[in-house]
């Protein structure tokens, strides 16, 4: 069973696609009309709907976890869901113009592995991926009352140098670099997502759509937390915490990356 075959039930509930977030991943990709483009990890699709709808093209998902390609599914017609895990793409080679990865390259058995498989399935064109550093989850005020499992989530998170690294690996060209800030008015309630609403975290059922707290923080530690946080919100506290954790580095990352064709390789 994977990690998101244990959240999947529910998952949609707090977990929606971001209209600035989706733009962003669109812009970076340069999506075609006609052209062909996978999600890689696409979870419920809630990103593959949101950007084949609104920005277009020709969409694939895939994901590992049975659950969610079947609430996939169920939610459009548009996209080929396909059930597969990243390591080994079920599609031919230099089947698609370009590809996403959005917060899930944690959860990869292996970067090499991944990435050359997208490489192997892409004509050419860019690959984006959306992710966070270790660095910058070390600057997320979450780890003041979440301190282990928030270890435990900086732990299996590749670092930019790591990523980089195997994407050149595989034969991608590192294209640009963009950091994300934490917006107020954000859709999807992931890991940092409460920079700004901490009371957010004091909802179980927000909670449960995001792995760390899902299935890396024990039940004594979100009990021991909520209680501090609570009483923080309260006291007026917590903004002393997030003054504490302010930093210039960026939330999150998004990673933008080419397979050049030979043609344009040689030139």
């Amino acid at each position: 069973m994977t990690v998101y075959d244990q959240i999947g039930t529910g998952y949609d509930t707090t977990r929606k696609a971001d209209p600035f977030i989706t733009a962003r991943l669109a812009a970076h990709l340069q999506i075609q009309e006609d052209q062909s483009y996978l999600d890689v990890a696409c979870g419920t699709g809630n990103y593959t709907v949101e950007i084949s709808i609104k920005h277009g093209g020709l969409w694939t998902g895939i994901d590992e976890s049975s659950k969610m390609i079947a609430e996939a599914r169920r939610k459009s017609d548009r996209v080929n869901w396909v059930l597969s895990p990243c390591e080994s793409i079920a599609a031919d080679d230099e089947t698609f113009d370009g590809a996403i990865c959005t917060l899930a390259i944690h959860h990869f058995a292996s970067l090499d592995k991944a990435f050359r498989e997208v490489f192997r399935v892409m004509r050419s064109g860019r690959f984006v991926i959306f992710t966070a550093t270790p660095q910058q989850m070390q600057s997320y005020w979450l780890c003041e009352y979440f301190p282990q499992a928030l270890k435990a989530a900086i732990k299996q998170m590749p670092s930019e140098q790591e990523v980089s690294e195997s994407l050149r690996n595989a034969g991608f060209r590192i294209y640009s670099t963009e950091k994300y800030e934490i917006r107020r008015d954000l859709r999807d309630f992931f890991l940092y997502s409460g920079k700004f609403n901490p009371e957010m975290y004091l909802d179980p059922i927000a909670r449960s759509g995001i792995s760390t707290f899902a299935n890396l923080a024990s039940p004594a530690e979100i009990q021991i937390g909520c209680e501090r946080l609570a009483r923080d919100i309260k006291s007026g506290k917590i903004y002393e915490i997030q003054r504490k954790y302010e930093h210039d580095s960026g939330d999150y990352l998004f990673i933008t990356t080419e397979k050049q064709n030979e043609c344009h390789t040689n030139e």
